[in-house]
This record gives structure tokens, sequence and C-alpha cells, in this order.
């Protein structure tokens, strides 16, 4: 179905009448998303699935959505409705092409962060990242959450069991059970979860704001490692080290991304048939941990 078309009939049986226009926004992934116009002119972000993820998508969508902004003071879209198959957002504006912006972005991220730390892993409900269920299973130590829940959780995936061989799974495996030798032991806090520079936009007086979360408490590192292995703007070049500063990160936090980042390319393989290289990356960061 044409992307106008299912936003439209979604509105219409949600009970918004009133909407004259709607133009497809880019940028994102997994949903159909479009900037629709009410009959008085308002500006509305629609967003909707072909098939919904989970009858709660949306809810913990904007469940989400609403942590983020009370809990770790950042800014958000508010939610004027979350239905089974329709979101709909107040409409930000795109971010600001100046490293000001990101510098600012910086501060914003590192609060959110030093602010919400939690004794434990995981959230109260399982939410979504992208088009498949997120696993928050609460946990007490965060490699086994990190394994469990945004590793070894994705092998069962049928695109996940085509793209990558038992060699593959096994070394996954092997770099599973050596977590606490390879990464430092950190605490929980309340992680956006699904950060790439596509879900940073800007409020109408320019202070960063961020949509499409799929929180969780788990490590820090989660979002930076997103940020960082996503191909971020040259303007966002500061922002890297501003946030090492301001978190106390160790010297060793790029070599650590890889490793993190492994949550999100085996989210990508499971979801997409293209999978923008992310199966070669995978067994790339595999290589040291298959056996010789």
């Amino acid at each position: 179905m044409e992307s106008r078309t299912l936003l439209h009939d979604r509105l219409r049986a949600a009970g918004m009448t009133d909407i004259v226009s709607i133009e497809p926004a880019t940028g994102g992934l997994a949903a159909t998303a479009g900037v629709a116009r009410s009959a008085d002119g308002a500006a509305l972000f629609v967003k909707s699935f072909d098939e919904a993820p989970s009858a709660g998508a949306f809810e913990a969508e904007a469940e989400g959505l609403d942590a983020v902004r009370r809990l770790g003071g950042v800014a958000t879209p508010e939610v004027l409705l979350a239905t089974r198959d329709v979101l709909v957002l107040e409409a930000l504006r795109p971010r600001p092409d100046s490293e000001a912006f990101w510098t600012r972005l910086a501060h914003t991220l590192a609060h959110l962060h030093l602010s919400t730390m939690h004794p434990r892993f995981g959230w109260h409900r399982d939410n979504s990242l992208g088009r498949r269920r997120q696993v928050n299973t609460w946990e007490d130590d965060g490699f086994e959450f990190f394994a469990s829940h945004r590793l070894l959780r994705w092998l069962d995936e049928p695109r996940v069991q085509a793209a990558l061989d038992s060699a593959d799974r096994a070394a996954l495996e092997r770099l599973c059970a050596r977590l606490p030798e390879l990464l430092p032991e950190r605490p929980a806090c309340l992680t956006h979860g699904d950060l790439w520079a596509q879900n940073v936009m800007s409020t109408h007086d320019e202070r960063p704001a961020l949509i499409d979360p799929a929180v969780s408490y788990t490590w820090a590192e989660v979002d930076l490692a997103h940020l960082w292995t996503t191909a971020p703007p040259p303007e966002a070049r500061a922002f890297f080290d501003l946030y090492a500063e301001l978190t106390s990160l160790d010297a060793g936090w790029r070599e650590r991304m890889p490793i993190i980042q492994l949550r999100q390319h085996l989210a990508v393989i499971a979801q997409f048939d293209h999978d923008w290289g992310a199966a070669e990356i995978v067994r790339a960061t595999l290589a040291p941990f298959r056996r010789r």
C-alpha cells in the first residue's frame, strides 16, 4: 500500500478526519512515516507499520519518549495519539548543521546517562527495536543482560540464521562468554536504545530532541556506539571527545565500540533483506573469536 494511503487510512480509523495532506518522511527504515497537515495548518508527524511488531508497540514507544523526557531531561516530541496502528507526534525540526548543536547534544546525552543510574539492567516491559521485539527481562548482571538479551537473542531470527554460519554463531557465543574480560564493568542507566543520527532532531529553539526510542536500563555506551558507528556528520567531530570528558570515559572506549555495536548490526540483519554490510562487519568483529 502506498505510504500516504496507509497513513491516511490509519489516521481516519483513529478518528483524525481533518487531515488535508501527508508528505512522506525520509530517513527511517522500519516504519512508514510522514508529515501530515490538518485543516487548521498544524504539522503532525505520523508513523505506522504495515504490520505492527506487537499490539503495544506504539504505546511502548510513547512511554519511552516520556521516560527520556521526564527522567533524563531530554526534549522529545509531544505524543498526540498512540494506538495499536498509528503514532502521532508533535512535528520537530531537522537538526541544524553546526558544531554548537552537537556540543549541546553531548551535554544533553551525558546528563541523560549520568542522572538515571539504576541498580538493575532491563525495563519493566519489552518494547521494539525497529520491527522486532526488544527483550528487556530484568538482570542483575550487565554482562548477562547484554549477552542474552542484546546479542544471543538475535541468533534465532531467520535472516540471521541465513547470514551467519555455525562458526560465526559459535564465535559469538565465545565472545559473550568473555564479555567480562573484554568490557569494563559499568552501571546501568536509561538509554535511548536506537541513537543513530537520524533520530536526533531539534526543537524550535534548537535544543537537541530525540525520537524513536527503544529504551532500557543498560550501559550508556550502547547509545555512544550507535552514534559512533553510523556515519555521524562532520559537525559531530567534537561531540565524542566532549561526551567522554563529561562522563569520565577511559581512553579505551573507541576500541570497545565494535563489540557493543554488534547488537545493532544483528538487529539490522534480522530485519532487512539488504543489511548495508552489517553481516560483513559482524564477521570481522567475530574473527578473533573463531577457533583456528
